[in-house]
């Protein structure tokens, strides 16, 4: 039915095409031969209705719906005007029959490209449960609910919910937290209104920050040199040999070369997730206290490097809290002279008596 409506609708089109050289009285004429021709075939056929196939009425439909009641009565057709309106509303009805056509129980099933992305994800990834890949394929767009995710890994016989056997991070940090020193970068505007970085690392251990220096372009040869300069001031205290994993973001401002320098002494550079700001919570948390602590506006270009550091302090190290001194109240007034009547005291003034009206 569908072919033989295209082909009639593209043998139409063709024939509006011819119609337009055609003038109007050729028009005319040929429509007058056409209504005679109508009046023969409709003599002929007496009685017998005339055998019409699905894809002529769904035409014949489509072609004289759009033209008023009263204007398809003074046409000549071979049907009357309701039988071509019964046509359209047939046509309707079936369209709205398909479209509300009852498909089964339940929701539709998953898609195969996403039943196959499901089990990829769980396949690299032996420790990721139903939820985790919910979240992956939250990320890249894909709508498909937590629950037909673990109806998806129940039916090809994988655990939903697998038992972590890798380390996680936080026992990673309480693990390692003799071991591990965190780095980053703190963004501050000084008073005169220029922007400077500060480039500072924490020990998780003992939290003892060092402030490696202040620049208003960090480039990748300060960063390096500071970096190096870090190594030495750790290698003369003592604590270089125990540190193993550096913690930083994934900040352009650090080179790839610091990497290699710190992987030559035996510390292992550890990356941060992108817009992971918790895995480095330590030096996050530090930068926001020194920032509550010193103000949003340093006066960092008057300040030697030494009262710098002073300025910014840990959360171990609370800044030292002024003494506090008794004042003893001084009197404004001089003191009052001694009595000599025992009977009335030097700030006592005796109630006057009251006057009463003798009647």
């Amino acid at each position: 039915m569908l072919v033989r409506f295209a082909y009639l609708a593209v043998a139409h089109a063709f024939a509006v095409l011819r119609l337009l050289p055609m003038t109007d009285h050729e028009k005319d004429v040929e429509i007058l031969a056409l209504r005679h021709q109508l009046t023969i075939l409709q003599r002929q056929l007496g009685d017998q209705r005339l055998q019409l196939r699905p894809e002529d009425r769904a035409f014949l439909a489509a072609l004289l719906v759009p033209l008023a009641r009263t204007t398809l009565r003074r046409l000549r057709l071979l049907v009357s005007p309701d039988t071509v309106l019964r046509w359209h509303r047939d046509l309707v009805k079936r369209r709205h029959a398909r479209a509300s056509a009852h498909r089964g129980p339940g929701r539709p099933r998953t898609l195969v490209s996403i039943r196959r992305l499901v089990l990829r994800l769980a396949a690299e990834n032996p420790s990721w449960g139903y939820r985790r890949i919910h979240g992956e394929l939250a990320l890249l767009g894909i709508k498909v609910a937590p629950s037909a995710v673990w109806e998806i890994l129940k039916t090809e016989g994988v655990d939903p919910s697998p038992q972590r056997t890798t380390v996680t991070w936080a026992s990673f940090l309480r693990s390692q937290v003799e071991a591990i020193l965190a780095m980053d970068f703190i963004e501050t505007v000084t008073l005169t209104g220029k922007r400077q970085y500060i480039l500072a690392a924490i020990h998780h251990a003992g939290r003892r920050v060092r402030i490696l220096g202040t620049t208003a372009h960090p480039i990748h040869a300060w960063v390096t040199q500071a970096v190096r300069n870090l190594l030495m001031d750790l290698d003369d205290a003592g604590n270089l040999a125990q540190l193993r994993f550096l913690i930083r973001d994934r900040d352009a401002k650090y080179p790839t070369l610091i990497d290699t320098i710190v992987s030559g002494v035996g510390i292992t550079t550890v990356l941060t997730g992108v817009r992971m700001p918790r895995m480095n919570a330590i030096a996050e948390r530090w930068v926001k206290t020194a920032r509550r602590t010193a103000g949003p506006h340093a006066d960092l270009e008057r300040d030697p490097p030494p009262v710098r550091a002073a300025r910014v302090r840990t959360p171990l190290q609370p800044a030292p809290n002024p003494p506090i001194t008794r004042r003893r109240s001084t009197p404004t007034n001089p003191a009052p002279a001694p009595s000599t009547r025992p009977d009335r005291t030097p700030h006592h003034t005796p109630a006057r008596p009251s006057r009463r009206s003798h009647s």
